[in-house]
């Protein structure tokens, strides 16, 4: 055989990688090491989101006596100077652990970071998430979702590098860390296709068919296994009036306002974010932000935690209970529904600027909800509305879309968290399809305006 053609049939020959990715050859073995993976991080992430969700309860009783629940959103009934007190002491253990952690300890990366590559070190990474738990317990207003996110990818790693060898691929380790963080979220908010979506939409852009399955897959054992531990009733209490198509024309308005306010959101979490503490500051900024928390918490305790008893208390506005009697009522309403929101973003904002670490999916949703609510309180005036609570989902899917730039998960994690029938489809979708074009021209313009200064 002359030179070219040993060449050839050298160049033919499958190499080690090559082998592993033929159909005809260890592609079951590869099938079955997904499978595997699938089932194991589902449960882990199930069980480490039912754990996270007890740890909270601990917490919470412990600092302020109540346990949070779709009937007790909130500490409402607890006392002004307890509430205080619960969310400064959060503030002062959260900075000094996280002082520790960033200045003296290996760096918890992000979960995107993580899907890309990076390490997410145990035990750091167990401490940094059960920080951002006590945090929101003890009434710091920030999401709480990034903390079984973490611990998600975090075992996801871990699992890979014990397992490669069984056959899988170095690239399924992308899918398996993004995947096992779907399921860490699903785990704790009992939302299987919220979850997939996170992964498939957020992290990993792709939906080929084995992203697809492992996702899915990996989320619903996480939600089978995390509300087996913590419980499988919706996240917030709504109403079982029907859909009609006033729904649809009042999505028509929503949408937008949403996309508008979920951009802002969006923008000034953004520049939080960037300009946030993490050097010796976070020792004084952060207790500071949390006794501001607390004192507007001593009169609007629904701007504690992460935006649930906000948005049930929008999602729980009786139309039976508010009068239209010149007026007086209603817009009494307007104008504290406006104050609890403005309160809740402004007192999440500072959160992370000054150095917490945490989430923007619930305050979103809180915001959303109260846009939703104002909005339905503003057309009673004038027009028969829909149920208010109807509105307050509207806008809390439309504004999670925007401030999230995930529509399809805004979407069905409204769905999920709610318990929605399916007719409820037609005017959510709208309203995020809106929300999301709108976000997205406005974020691009203060892009563009920002490169050009």
């Amino acid at each position: 055989m002359n030179t070219a053609a040993q060449t050839a049939s050298h160049e033919s020959r499958p190499t080690g990688e090559q082998a592993r990715m033929d159909d005809s050859g260890p592609f079951m073995p590869r099938v079955w090491s997904l499978a595997l993976s699938t089932v194991v991080l589902g449960v882990l992430a199930g069980v480490s989101s039912g754990l996270l969700s007890l740890f909270l309860d601990v917490v919470e009783r412990g600092f302020m006596g109540f346990v949070e629940g779709p009937g007790v959103p909130g500490p409402l009934g607890v006392q002004p100077l307890r509430r205080l007190l619960s969310v400064l002491a959060g503030g002062v253990v959260a900075a000094v652990v996280w002082w520790l952690l960033r200045n003296k300890a290996r760096r918890v990366p992000s979960v995107a970071e993580a899907v890309k590559g990076a390490w997410m070190p145990v035990w750091q990474t167990v401490v940094h998430v059960l920080t951002q738990i006590f945090l929101v317990a003890t009434g710091g207003s920030i999401g709480r979702e990034v903390a079984p996110r973490e611990a998600g990818a975090m075992l996801g790693g871990v699992w890979f590098r014990l397992t490669h060898r069984l056959g899988l691929r170095e690239s399924d380790r992308p899918l398996l860390v993004a995947a096992a963080a779907g399921a860490g979220f699903a785990g704790i908010y009992i939302s299987p296709l919220t979850g997939t979506l996170f992964g498939v939409e957020v992290l990993l852009a792709s939906a080929d068919l084995t992203t697809v399955a492992v996702c899915l897959g990996m989320s619903s054992v996480a939600t089978l296994v995390g509300g087996s531990i913590k419980g499988f009733e919706s996240y917030y209490e709504v109403g079982s009036q029907p859909f009609s198509r006033w729904a649809m024309l009042f999505a028509l308005v929503a949408g937008p306002l949403s996309g508008a306010l979920g951009a802002a959101f969006r923008r000034l979490t953004s520049w939080a974010e960037s300009q946030q503490t993490t050097g010796r500051a976070i020792l004084w900024q952060l207790p500071a932000v949390a006794a501001m928390t607390g004192l507007v918490a001593t009169i609007v305790p629904q701007v504690m935690g992460n935006g649930r008893a906000l948005a049930q208390a929008a999602m729980s506005l009786d139309s039976s209970s508010v009068s239209t009697a010149e007026g007086r009522s209603v817009w009494m309403l307007i104008l504290l529904f406006l104050t609890f929101g403005v309160w809740k973003a402004i007192c999440t904002v500072f959160t992370i600027r000054a150095g917490a670490a945490g989430g923007t999916l619930t305050p979103s949703i809180a915001l959303g909800a109260v846009l939703g609510a104002i909005l339905a309180l503003a057309c009673s005036l004038f027009l028969p509305g829909i149920p208010f609570w109807q509105a307050a989902v509207i806008g809390a899917a439309a504004t999670l879309a925007a401030s999230q730039q995930a529509p399809l998960m805004a979407l069905f994690m409204l769905f999920e968290v709610c318990h929605l029938p399916a007719p409820a489809l037609m005017p959510l979708a709208l309203a995020v399809a809106l929300s999301a074009a709108v976000s997205r021209v406005l974020l691009n313009r203060w892009r563009s305006t920002a490169a050009v200064q």
